[in-house]
């Protein structure tokens, strides 16, 4: 345990020192709830946002995205380079586990989730006067789980991507496409069908709806919650077996 608390600092050093991810994975979203919110008007619309001001909606979606943000776009680059420069394999020659080094990325990485959410929640709260979490377990939980399954999912993709360049363009590719087709976009009413099939099957989409039951006070997604949780488990399971499988080679 203290050999990942030490490593977990050090990694958390390592990606402060790196403005340009920083700026992205904290700001960025930001930036694009400002621009959503003077797009769309204040008031609600039965036919779209689940009937929700928009500001109440995407409250919630940017939430998400923060976590997913964070999962596919800092994680991977580092733990693929990582492998890039053979410092995984240093490690397995010390006393110190890969697995220690993946779990510290992962924790580093639902910090960094965490505060965006935070500075989401509390931009949208004193600038847009959006509405606070009715549920604040709920959504602490959700959240939790969402964090902890993108930083899983983006373990995995650090172990199968084979530089951290094609790591980064795949992130700036799933940010994107998390964007538009997640929830934190345009409304999902008003997308063509095969996009709208398209969101379905995104993780941020069901991210978001599991964060905005217990936001708005409607109850847990039992749907989302176990797309969330197989995503977890699924990711887990792949990450370990790479772990091992590499360790082997």
């Amino acid at each position: 345990m203290r050999a990942l608390w030490a490593m977990t600092w050090v990694e958390l050093k390592l990606f402060v020192r790196e403005p340009l991810t920083v700026l992205f994975v904290l700001v960025l979203p930001l930036v694009m709830l400002y621009v959503l919110n003077g797009v769309f008007d204040d008031q609600p619309d039965p036919s779209v946002w689940e009937g929700l001001p928009p500001i109440d909606f995407y409250t919630s979606a940017f939430v998400a995205l923060a976590a997913a943000t964070a999962g596919v776009l800092a994680l991977p680059v580092h733990l693929a380079g990582y492998r890039e420069q053979g410092v995984l394999r240093r490690f397995r020659a010390s006393a110190v586990r890969p697995a220690t080094l993946v779990s510290a990325h992962m924790a580093v990485t639902v910090f960094i989730a965490t505060v965006g959410a935070i500075l989401l929640t509390i931009m949208s709260a004193v600038v847009y006067d959006a509405t606070l979490p009715q549920d604040w377990g709920g959504v602490i939980a959700a959240f939790a789980i969402t964090a902890v399954s993108f930083a899983a999912l983006g373990a995995l993709l650090g172990f199968l991507l084979p530089t951290a360049r094609a790591a980064q363009g795949l992130g700036v590719l799933l940010f994107f496409l998390f964007l538009m087709l997640g929830g934190s976009g345009p409304p999902t009413e008003i997308l063509p069908d095969a996009l709208a099939r398209i969101s379905e099957a995104i993780p941020a989409t069901h991210a978001a709806q599991l964060l905005r039951g217990p936001w708005t006070g409607t109850g847990w997604d039992g749907t989302a919650l176990l797309y969330v949780l197989a995503m977890l488990v699924i990711c887990l399971a792949l990450t370990a077996w790479q772990l091992r499988r590499e360790g082997q080679s």
